[in-house]
């Protein structure tokens, strides 16, 4: 299959004048999600095992985090630079659950409900000093310090 470089709507593959097929630009996205999705089920499948083995439980996770990533996707894009310590909080996630999982190999175990609290706590607390950050930077009530200046800044005078 070729590949268009120019779109045609919401078409996913154009015939040509001779009847050749070419896949759109559209379709090549469409590829790239759906790659993504996969990639991300794939990965989610240690994490899931660090909280619980049961097979049902690993599966049906799966199957609900790909269906609700494009929609979740849609809602975190539009809210993403108002957590600044995102990445923090996920780094924090990650090394706990690494650290499980190594504690795990020596025989030892870690509850679901211990671990599923020490999760949410992280996302809270990076939540909570996100908006606590955003509300740092937020504007002046009743229009204190409109006309400071700002140094550095040159825009509008």
């Amino acid at each position: 299959m070729r590949a268009l470089l120019i779109g045609f709507g919401t078409a996913l593959v154009h015939r040509s004048a001779w009847m050749l097929p070419w896949v759109t630009p559209l379709f090549l996205t469409l590829v790239l999600l759906d790659s993504a999705e996969a990639v991300f089920a794939l990965e989610s499948v240690p994490a899931i095992l660090a909280i619980t083995r049961e097979p049902h439980l690993v599966y049906t996770s799966n199957i609900f985090a790909v269906l609700g990533l494009r929609a979740m996707y849609f809602a975190l894009a539009a809210m993403v630079e108002r957590f600044a310590y995102r990445k923090h909080t996920l780094a924090l996630i990650l090394i706990f659950v690494g650290a499980k999982i190594f504690y795990n190999q020596f025989g030892r175990h870690v509850p679901p409900l211990i671990s599923l609290a020490v999760i949410l706590s992280m996302i809270a607390g990076g939540i909570l000093l996100s908006m606590r950050q955003a509300a740092g930077r937020a504007p002046l009530p009743s229009g204190e310090g409109r006309n400071r200046r700002v140094e550095g800044f040159e825009g509008g005078r």
